[in-house]
């Protein structure tokens, strides 16, 4: 997953306000439940010397996502009496958090955007022409009954896409107008993996326009194509993501190809030089150096101590003294590890890859794939 989405963090001087809480619609008054959490996130960021005006910054973008039904979060982001950053959350956090300091604390941000796999959903069902709802299920032969056929399809990154769908297509067409109709979706379904990289084609709904689908998909889309058990999809609630059940079973543990790639690089890499990839102090070595290709980190974080740090990203050290061997004047210790790792993996152009720690356990929760090895 590449980390250019941070980079507005990254343009400005800190110190820079973060804040990370559950704004979920799915309970009694929601507005005053983000209220009370909003009046306690206010009071943390002043106690930690916040000023004023970064405060109401971020404070004034709190709830602004009200149009996302369900649970759901939100990550924001001040600097300088100025909003930097607000993004929706596919989940809300465990705990509400806020932080003022140098760096901005990007970690749970990051995690939620993770693995960024690019997808399409199509959903076809057929549906009386006089109403809105949706038909029940016909038979093939029942398809000659003036019937229509209802078609919504989406391009998304999973899991962000939950509650930041990309754009939705919603057309009928005469039920025997569908062949027709589904050359035409399927030459969009090629733009996408030629523009977007899509790698998973998720069909729903009617059988037997699913089916037809599937068969006439030309060479580019033949083995992208992710059926789902029978059964008649919900429609998505506002805000979120078409086919959003169905694809959270489906995406669970999945790494996009490009991922899997470096993870295999990885594995060979660590085969051979396990001391200059994995644990933190590896981490930290290769991407002083710029040598970092990909930075992996394990899901649920494990590293929770401090790290040190310097005004640029490769400024970046276990210890205070390290900086100043460099000839280092000015650097701080940094209470969030994850934020100077990610700082550090954004400013040298490295990837992130999260992976589920029961799956490929890293040493200190951490390891990097380097762009080159050295003696």
């Amino acid at each position: 997953m590449k980390l250019q989405f941070l980079d507005p963090l990254y343009a400005h001087p800190g110190p820079i306000a973060s804040a990370c809480l559950d704004t979920s619609r799915d309970v009694g008054d929601p507005d005053r439940a983000i209220e009370l959490r909003l009046r306690s996130l206010r009071e943390s960021l002043l106690a930690h010397d916040a000023d004023e005006a970064t405060v109401g910054a971020l404070a004034s973008a709190v709830g602004t996502d009200r149009d996302v039904a369900g649970r759901h979060g939100q990550a924001l982001f001040a600097a300088h009496g100025s909003l930097l950053l607000a993004q929706c959350l596919p989940e809300p956090p465990a705990r509400d958090s806020a932080r003022f300091g140098m760096l901005p604390d990007v970690l749970a941000l990051a995690l939620q955007h993770a693995p960024d796999l690019p997808y399409a959903a199509v959903v076809l069902n057929r549906v009386h022409p006089a109403g809105p709802g949706r038909g029940d299920d016909e038979g093939e032969g029942d398809r000659e009954g003036g019937l229509e056929l209802e078609l919504e399809h989406e391009r998304g990154r999973w899991p962000i896409s939950r509650v930041a769908p990309g754009p939705r297509g919603h057309r009928r067409v005469p039920v025997e107008g569908w062949p027709k109709e589904a050359e035409q979706l399927l030459a969009e379904l090629v733009d996408g993996v030629e523009t977007d990289g899509t790698e998973a084609i998720v069909p729903a709904g009617d059988p037997w326009a699913v089916n037809s689908l599937i068969r006439a998909a030309p060479r580019a889309l033949q083995g992208r194509f992710v059926k789902l058990e029978h059964g008649r999809p919900r429609r998505p609630e506002p805000g979120r993501a078409l086919l959003e059940d169905e694809l959270a079973g489906l995406f669970a543990g999945r790494l996009p190809d490009h991922d899997r790639h470096l993870l295999d690089s990885y594995t060979g890499q660590r085969a051979r030089h396990p001391e200059y990839v994995e644990g933190l102090a590896a981490a930290v070595g290769a991407l002083q150096r710029g040598q970092a290709r990909a930075l992996f980190l394990n899901r649920p974080v494990r590293h929770t101590g401090h790290l040190w740090v310097g005004a640029a990203p490769t400024h970046l050290a276990l210890s205070g003294e390290e900086l100043s061997a460099f000839g280092l004047h000015y650097y701080w210790e940094e209470p969030a590890a994850g934020a100077a790792l990610l700082r550090a993996a954004a400013g040298t152009q490295a990837e992130l890859v999260v992976l589920p720690e029961e799956e490929v356990p890293l040493e200190d929760g951490v390891a990097v794939l380097l762009r080159y090895t050295g003696p």
